[in-house]
């Protein structure tokens, strides 16, 4: 394979892991024939409208209310869409959320729940316990997110101070009957943390959570701190209320990553769809990885799963991002490698920014455009100083999720 332009094909297998997760390519072959009776169709998440839409391609109009993030929403006959905020929650996605359950709460025997989850449904389904108000919710959300905690110890704090959340939603169905269609944005694909699994059932618990704030060192109002000194009422996975659901992962990672090394006719080195860590030090190990394989190529080393970034500086950046700038200060303008990394999500951290390229070229555009790459590493401004370069990937909404996309090309 003659690689022309290596950003280009970077571009291209990212593209392609974004398609083969697009839900009007692939959810309608795992929808059952529509059900007699009463159907509501209900869900939350980036890709949650995109999903609606291919149902109701597949069903016709249907009654159902899908709660997205602003700039997600897609046309639907039947389902009502409403956009709300992600990754700190708001108002409107409180409103609708309360809605949301009054609607469950009307169903019974003989009904039909179609439930439709991807990632941002933790942000988007916002229903705080007694006593936290949403004000206080937001600030813990915010503090997780500038934590550097792994997306399951955050959810596991999210769900002990939700009504919605571990399994609740699943709850307030019974006993109607539901089948819960997932997209994975979590390391694991484990359906508990998809949005903090709102239809699965929870085994943790309040202690569980007030450990992940501690391990963290987040600091929490009063209030936060009574709630779960009260308990909370997520729901225990041999609950009956959660007889009548079904959880079906339709969408992975793994998928993507596999579609994205089909696309070429030489060596791939899969190294896992589930990474975790600090963004910064994956990219010090991908970067060593990479070094070592220079005079091998080509060769494409792929990896998904979700970084972190613990909060250091006030920059604007996202793990995408802070990945390939540390890559590139760790590869020290190397020929021969490019990398991309981006969220699939077209959204990396709070940014409406996909992610960053990396080239032998990026540490010398930067200096010649008066940016310092160490600097911006150490003010977590990823962002701003790709923008600067021209390096960035924007996208827009891509409509689904499942997680980051990051691929290194060694030629």
């Amino acid at each position: 394979m003659t690689i022309d332009d290596p950003i280009q094909l970077l571009r291209d297998l990212f593209d392609k892991a974004v398609e083969v997760a697009d839900p009007m390519q692939s959810l309608a072959a795992h929808l059952p024939e529509k059900p007699e009776g009463r159907v509501v169709v209900i869900g939350a998440g980036k890709a949650s409208a995109r999903m609606a839409e291919a149902v109701e391609a597949a069903w016709g109009p249907c009654e159902g209310l899908v709660i997205t993030r602003y700039g997600y929403a897609r046309p639907c006959q039947g389902i009502e869409i409403v956009e709300a905020a992600h990754p700190v929650p708001d108002a409107a996605g409180q409103k609708a959320t309360e809605r949301l359950l009054d609607l469950l709460s009307g169903l019974g025997e003989g009904d039909y729940v179609l439930a439709l989850i991807s990632g941002g449904a933790s942000a988007l389904l916002t229903a705080p316990v007694l006593g936290v108000s949403l004000a206080e919710k937001q600030e813990v959300n915010a503090a997780l997110l500038a934590s550097g905690a792994p997306i399951d110890r955050m959810n596991t704090v999210r769900k002990h101070l939700s009504r919605v959340k571990g399994g609740q939603l699943a709850a307030a169905a019974h006993p109607a009957e539901m089948l819960a269609l997932l997209i994975s944005d979590v390391p694991g694909d484990d359906p508990a943390y998809i949005g903090s699994g709102p239809t699965v059932g929870e085994a943790s618990t309040p202690a569980d959570a007030r450990a992940v704030l501690d391990n963290w060192k987040i600091d929490v109002p009063d209030s936060v701190t009574a709630a779960l000194a009260k308990g909370s009422s997520v729901v225990a996975p041999d609950d009956g209320r959660l007889a009548t659901t079904t959880n079906h992962l339709y969408a992975a990672p793994s998928q993507s990553l596999a579609a994205a090394a089909e696309m070429v006719d030489f060596e791939v080195r899969q190294l896992g769809d589930a990474l975790e860590g600090e963004a910064r030090d994956v990219a010090a190990e991908h970067a060593k990885l990479a070094l070592s394989l220079r005079g091998q190529g080509p060769l494409l080393l792929l990896s998904g799963g979700e970084l972190t970034v613990t909060r250091r500086g006030n920059g604007v950046g996202g793990p995408n991002a802070e990945y390939c700038l540390a890559l590139a200060l760790a590869l020290e303008g190397a020929e021969g490698i490019y990398a991309l990394s981006c969220d699939t999500d077209g959204v990396d951290g709070a940014a409406e920014v996909a992610g960053a390229v990396v080239t032998p070229d990026t540490l010398a555009k930067a200096r010649a455009a008066g940016v310092d790459p160490a600097q911006a590493l150490a003010e977590n401004d990823a962002h701003s100083f790709f923008e600067k370069i021209d390096d960035q990937v924007v996208t827009g909404p891509t409509l689904t999720n499942v997680n980051d996309f990051r691929a290194i090309l060694v030629l």
